[in-house]
């Protein structure tokens, strides 16, 4: 019994020893602190959110350049003329808003009708422009409304050729009433005609070669007059017709027989009458008009002579608003007695600008009725 006690004893005192060993033991390690995750705020899951935070990348324009041509100054006349350039637009209006009415190559011939340069254009446009004559076979078109079907003549007092089928085509030339045409096509309201010869059309004038209009000579030689007699240049005066003067019969001598035939009368006209006048050269607007071409006044507007000569290599065309002195024999129309005409012997230019009132035109009322 005293041995049952011991032993109980003894085994509560190692259990209780164990119990303050395992009390004294180190806490474990804690485990490695881990980085905190971000904030659902700042961290997106949608990623087309996260696309548009990114810059947009910026793109630059270029700037178009414009090259401004090298244009040499040229110095047209009315006259002939070579295309110098391997394909050149025929246009309905100076400038590159004109739109192409046909076109040329080089070697061409054209004729000159006047120069016109440009005040206002862009960079890369010609400043100079040439007003030709239509080649033939461009196309041309008119109002079928102002042509009678039955005869194919102009009805309207005047009526506008156009580069196309339209009013909003550009105007390259004018017929007058009763004017044939030639249709070919028609297209609506419009027909496609005949290229007439008034028809004109614009091409860069730097690409036109021309040589200067030579100064014509005589063709036959001029009537000598003493220079007492020969009357002064006058550009305002016109020259009335000479009359027939016939010398009188001499009185029959003392005793003569008064029952005698006169004697023979000399009837015939002097010689021709040679004249010089300064003016302006125009194509006559009269139908009436005996030749195509006048010399006229440009302060006062007023014809001086009408101009004819004989000559086919004299083109009076090539001197349209020039400044000439013509001198040949005057003398009165033979169908309009008091009609003055100058049959031209010289020619000389003294100046190849128009005048400044070319440009000044008076309209009136009735002007209103050219027709589209």
């Amino acid at each position: 019994m005293k041995t049952n006690y011991w032993l109980i004893l003894g085994t509560m005192l190692a259990t209780t020893a164990v119990a303050q060993v395992n009390t004294n033991t180190l806490p474990e390690m804690p485990a490695p602190a881990t980085a905190a995750p971000a904030p659902a705020a700042l961290v997106s899951t949608n990623p087309v959110a996260s696309a548009e935070t990114k810059p947009a990348p910026v793109k630059h324009r270029k700037k178009k350049v414009v090259k401004k041509i090298s244009e040499p100054t040229v110095a047209l006349v009315p006259g002939p003329a070579t295309v110098a350039a391997p394909n050149l637009n025929l246009r309905g209006q100076a400038g590159l808003k004109g739109e192409v009415v046909g076109h040329l190559k080089s070697g061409d011939a054209v004729t000159v009708i006047s120069q016109i340069n440009l005040d206002k254009h862009a960079a890369d446009e010609p400043a100079q422009w040439a007003k030709i004559l239509l080649p033939t076979g461009t196309k041309v078109w008119v109002n079928t409304k102002f042509v009678e079907a039955a005869t194919k003549t102009v009805s309207a007092k005047k009526l506008n050729l156009r580069a196309g089928p339209g009013e909003n085509y550009s105007v390259v030339g004018v017929l007058e009433k009763g004017a044939s045409v030639n249709e070919l096509t028609n297209h609506g309201d419009w027909a496609q005609i005949e290229t007439p010869a008034n028809a004109f059309a614009f091409v860069a004038a730097m690409y036109l070669i021309q040589a200067a209009p030579p100064v014509v000579e005589p063709t036959a030689a001029p009537v000598e007059t003493p220079v007492a007699n020969t009357p002064p240049p006058t550009t305002n005066n016109l020259v009335e017709a000479q009359p027939i003067v016939t010398e009188p019969a001499a009185a029959p001598p003392a005793g003569a027989d008064t029952n005698a035939p006169p004697s023979v009368v000399d009837t015939n006209p002097p010689p021709p009458r040679v004249a010089t006048h300064e003016g302006y050269v125009r194509s006559s607007v009269s139908l009436v008009a005996p030749t195509y071409y006048e010399l006229y006044d440009a302060n006062s507007g007023n014809a001086i002579n009408y101009l004819y000569t004989t000559s086919t290599n004299l083109d009076l065309a090539r001197y349209n608003n020039y400044e000439v002195i013509v001198t040949g024999e005057e003398g009165m129309s033979a169908r309009w007695k008091d009609t003055p005409v100058l049959t031209i012997q010289k020619i000389y230019v003294l100046s190849t600008n128009p005048p400044a009132s070319l440009n000044k035109r008076v309209y009136s009322p009735r002007a209103s009725q050219q027709r589209r």
